[in-house]
């Protein structure tokens, strides 16, 4: 169980310390083209969750962030000997909440940067990154749980 809160820690550092340089190095609504026509850095202050719902709820996503803290811990704890692809996204998950969840309180808004110039998807960040891929381990791990029984894969 150890190993996957570093993990979340680990991960919520990276979080700050790439929001932190595309705060200090690029202007607000500025765009940085990584791979033309690929991929760009852009920073944007996000009120909301994903494609700005929920714009200015800080009340609201707090809530919610508290609630998902203590629900990963406890099955955090609960699972501490058993499947590791499911206490992986549980770490990615608390990892990506409480990284949101920082910018939420100290900023009131949360600092996204990475954008897709292929198709048009949402700024996101490592936060987000990491609750998307959380939740698919999660998904993957309920699907399947069967097989992961016994193997503490």
């Amino acid at each position: 169980m150890i190993l996957f809160i570093l993990i979340a820690v680990l991960l919520i550092t990276i979080d700050q310390i790439v929001k932190a340089w595309i705060v200090a190095n690029i202007s607000l609504g500025t765009s940085m083209s990584v791979i033309k026509n690929v991929f760009s850095l852009t920073y944007y202050q996000n009120t909301g969750a994903a494609w700005s719902m929920l714009e200015g709820q800080i009340i609201f996503f707090a809530i919610v962030t508290i609630i998902a803290v203590g629900v990963c811990g406890y099955l955090l704890y609960k699972n501490r000997n058993g499947a590791k692809i499911y206490s992986l996204g549980l770490s990615l998950v608390l990892a990506g909440a409480l990284g949101n969840f920082i910018d939420r309180m100290r900023l009131g808004y949360v600092v996204d940067m990475f954008q897709t110039d292929f198709v048009s998807f949402p700024i996101f960040n490592v936060a987000d990154s990491c609750l998307v891929i959380g939740v698919i381990l999660i998904f993957v791990y309920i699907l399947f749980e069967e097989r992961f029984k016994g193997v503490n894969a």
